[in-house]
Parts: structure tokens; sequence; C-alpha cells
């Protein structure tokens, strides 16, 4: 058994994981479009969207897709366990980038160096490295 997260995006699903292939944390390895190939598609601006796509890299895995009727994402949040305090900034800086920080990315009082944020697709991500 592995537990992975599944996000769901209104339209952005695409954007949003081009985002995170910039920000360094893998690539969509398989990925099906609303209306393509034989998928079905039941309203028509969703077509060419994001039926169902699987992002993976190194230590990361989850699935995403675009749903026109999909809720705010709330009360979840993907969290990386870092063992290098250089790329931890680095990567914490790029998933800011026009999104939120919730919690600035710095030393704790439990000893780690965490920050958390919101990203510009709603996404709540926490940062750590463990020191």
């Amino acid at each position: 058994m592995q537990l992975s997260n599944y996000l769901f995006f209104t339209t952005t699903c695409e954007q949003a994981l081009e985002f995170y292939t910039q920000c360094g944390l893998g690539r969509m390895t398989d990925v099906l479009r609303f209306g393509v190939d034989g998928m079905p598609v039941r309203n028509e601006a969703m077509r060419g969207k994001i039926m169902h796509a699987r992002f993976e890299g190194p230590g990361v895995l989850f699935f995403a897709s675009d749903n026109d009727d999909a809720e705010p994402m709330r009360g979840s949040a993907h969290i990386l366990q870092m063992t290098d305090r250089q790329l931890t900034k680095q990567l914490f800086d790029k998933l800011a980038e026009k999104g939120m920080v919730t919690t600035p990315l710095d030393m704790q009082v439990w000893g780690d160096y965490y920050g958390k944020l919101t990203d510009q697709f709603g996404v709540q991500w926490m940062v750590n490295c463990s020191a």
C-alpha cells in the first residue's frame, strides 16, 4: 500500500504541473485529456484539459486533474522532507512565487529549518529540513 495525494484543479492543472516541473519537483509521467484519444468529455469547455495525470520525481508521487466542479483546496498540505538547507531555501522560494507564505522559512523551535506556503494554484506546501 502507498498513500499518494490527488490534487483537483478547476482548469489550471497543466499550468500547475508545469510550474512544479520548473520548481524541480519532477514531471508528468502520464496524462489523459478530456475528449482526446477516445476519453469522454461532458462539458466542451473541458476539452483538452487534464482528466488524469501522474506526477513524479525523486521521492515525489502525486496525481492531479482538472474538474470544473472542484472544491477549493483546504485541510491538506504536501510536506517535503529535505536534508540540504540551501536546496530547501531554493525550492521554498520557487514554490512561493506568486503564492502566499504562511510560515516564513526559518529555524523553528523544534530545531528544523521549516516553512509553509500556499502556492499560486492554492496548494499548501510545508518544507522541512532536518537539522
